[in-house]
């Protein structure tokens, strides 16, 4: 069996310059497992926001050049579809872009205070971190590998 990893290093390189091509941003490649099925996300975006017409014509692009790579042995759905509007920041171009936005992280298990979920503006991150300006004030200052997730939030959007 292909190993993960490879599976969307591979997918991504395919895709990106496609849909590049298309005036779009590949925001996120994803091969997962739910239940007995697999999944193959492929997450797009432009400024002016992803139609579904985007989603098709990106769909009808890759299709045969994915058949043709054959990354992926088993059997999967292929999904294209917008990061929506409080996407997951995953990537270091992500958190760059997204500075200064509201945000809301989960937290895997709670932490000295007893907080698992934050709200607030994001306002500083590096490799590890994300540092978040709560409502409050406070700042707080979190290991990103302690979240199960960094999204944006639509509370100021």
């Amino acid at each position: 069996m292909k190993q993960k990893g490879n599976t969307v290093e591979a997918v991504t390189a395919l895709v990106k310059p496609m849909v590049e091509a298309m005036g779009l941003t590949l925001w996120d490649v994803r091969f997962v497992k739910e239940g007995a099925m697999w999944y193959l996300r492929i997450f797009i975006d432009k400024d002016s926001g992803v139609t579904i017409e985007d989603c098709e014509n990106v769909t009808r692009a890759i299709d045969k050049p994915l058949d043709d790579l054959d990354p992926i042995e088993q059997n999967y759905c292929l999904e294209v579809s917008s990061p929506g509007i409080e996407r997951e920041l995953i990537k270091e171009e992500h958190f760059n872009a997204f500075l200064a936005a509201p945000v809301m992280v989960k937290l895997h298990r709670p932490n000295e205070h007893g907080q698992r979920e934050f709200k607030g503006t994001l306002v500083a991150h590096d490799k590890d971190t994300v540092t978040v300006m709560q409502e409050d004030g406070t700042a707080a200052v979190i290991n990103k590998k302690d979240a199960v997730y960094i999204k944006l939030d639509d509370f100021d959007l």
